[in-house]
């Protein structure tokens, strides 16, 4: 089992990454982050998408709709923000890692294949 700081290393890693950030939804708070520099600040991006994973879940309420959500994709001109809720081992936890991508040096695929593997080795 990765422990959060392994966990975010291995989000960096990818080709690409601008920064990785855990991030509790219901409170908004970051557990953990890294990268950034220069780009963005990861725990204001990391904050302000819990309004997009809100915003999504009630969506899916007032829809009816019994589906989780395995990940939220959001495409700007020059970057890709990859959202991936994390399914819990342990009752009462709502994470997501949030990791953001050049978009001209990122393989979207492998990004997504690898927060999988990050989620399902990570321990919190």
């Amino acid at each position: 089992m990765a422990n959060i700081e392994t966990a975010l290393k291995e989000a960096m890693a990818l080709e690409g990454a601008v920064g990785v950030a855990l991030v509790d939804y219901t409170s908004g708070l970051t557990l953990g982050y890294l990268g950034g520099d220069g780009v963005m600040d990861m725990t204001v991006a990391a904050a302000a998408n819990t309004d997009v994973v809100r915003a999504k879940m009630r969506a899916l309420e007032l829809l009816g709709l019994q589906d989780g959500i395995e990940d939220i994709l959001i495409t700007l001109d020059s970057q890709y923000h990859l959202i991936r809720l994390l399914r819990s081992r342990h009752s009462g936890d709502a994470l997501f890692l949030y990791l953001a991508l050049h978009k001209s040096r990122a393989n979207l695929g492998l990004a997504r294949h690898q927060l999988r593997k990050i989620e399902s080795d990570l321990d919190v």
